[in-house]
């Protein structure tokens, strides 16, 4: 046991890329040099807009906010390391910064998820309960889906982790992906995985949890809309929601392009839809919800008018 822990603090893998062709290799350079920036621009002018404008100091922000944040490091923890191997033509990855990558990712997918969550709940209290909504989505309710996101992904991430650390890594070091995930970590394993893949399934289990709140919310909120009569009504209701639709219908449509396939299936054309996922999400996000929200518009012209103005 002791030399397999010797052997894995200097072992390396080889991220062999997107598609593990060189030219579309650099295709997908050029395009994470794009995203990037804009990523890591637009979701901090969104924190920045909500943190400055008192009229944005309510849950639904507050959640906004949080998801911002989520999509900041999310791009983070993998697409620097991209453009990094690319520059310095290498293709390696320690062990250890292996598995920090893999922790992250699983922590703050699973995080974004119930952030997700959480706003389809804010939303469906606000339209279906109006009059009670500042009594249920209490700041109290509010910091405990916060604080529950963060940790929900972490302990799940964390248990992924420290058991994929517990296996033997001999012979093939290529990992079929421009990123260290779960699925080719545990094909590349020369332990028994048995126990990892159930564990793994469990995993997406508590993925799939926000799913379901997700859904139950929004049968809530299309029901309450029916029971309204003004067409004024009903689009307002919409309004609200519509953003949080399409971040959730991108989100889990890309997850489910990504991660639920069979551990046998070939990874390197799954990385493709990966792509989706871990860059170009959370870039569109600031502008799916800066283009379908008038408050958030509003805000983000008071705060470039006070920049322009100082």
């Amino acid at each position: 046991m002791k030399e397999d822990n010797n052997q894995s603090s200097i072992f390396n893998f080889i991220l062999l890329g997107v598609s593990g062709q060189q030219e579309q290799d650099n295709f997908f350079f050029i395009l994470f040099l794009f995203i990037f920036p804009i990523t890591l621009i637009g979701n901090l002018l969104i924190i920045l807009a909500i943190c400055s404008d008192i009229r944005l100091h309510n849950p639904m922000y507050c959640f906004l906010a949080n998801l911002s944040f989520v999509d900041i490091f999310f791009s983070s923890v993998t697409i620097p390391k991209v453009i990094a191997n690319h520059l310095l033509s290498t293709k390696t990855i320690s062990f250890g910064g292996c598995l920090t990558q893999m922790y992250f990712t699983i922590a703050l997918g699973n995080t974004d998820s119930y952030i997700l969550a959480a706003m389809a709940y804010d939303r469906a209290v606000a339209i279906s309960r109006p009059l009670h909504y500042t009594m249920i989505i209490s700041s109290r309710t509010c910091i405990i889906l916060g604080l529950g996101s963060w940790v929900v992904g972490n302990v799940n991430a964390l248990l992924h982790t420290l058991l994929t650390a517990s296996l033997s890594f001999c012979g093939n070091q290529e990992v079929a992906n421009f990123y260290c995930d779960i699925v080719p970590l545990l094909k590349l394993s020369c332990s028994d995985t048995h126990f990892n893949v159930k564990m793994m399934y469990l995993g997406v289990g508590v993925f799939s949890v926000p799913l379901l709140c997700i859904i139950v919310s929004y049968v809530h909120v299309f029901s309450a809309v029916l029971r309204i009569r003004s067409t004024k009504g009903v689009r307002k209701a919409f309004s609200t929601c519509g953003a949080h639709l399409t971040v959730v219908s991108l989100y889990y449509g890309t997850v489910m392009g990504t991660y639920f396939r069979p551990l046998t299936s070939d990874s390197l054309k799954d990385a493709v839809m990966t792509v989706m996922y871990i860059a170009v999400t959370p870039m569109l996000n600031p502008f799916i919800y800066s283009l379908r929200n008038r408050d958030m518009k509003a805000a983000l012209g008071r705060l470039f008018g006070k920049e322009i103005s100082t």
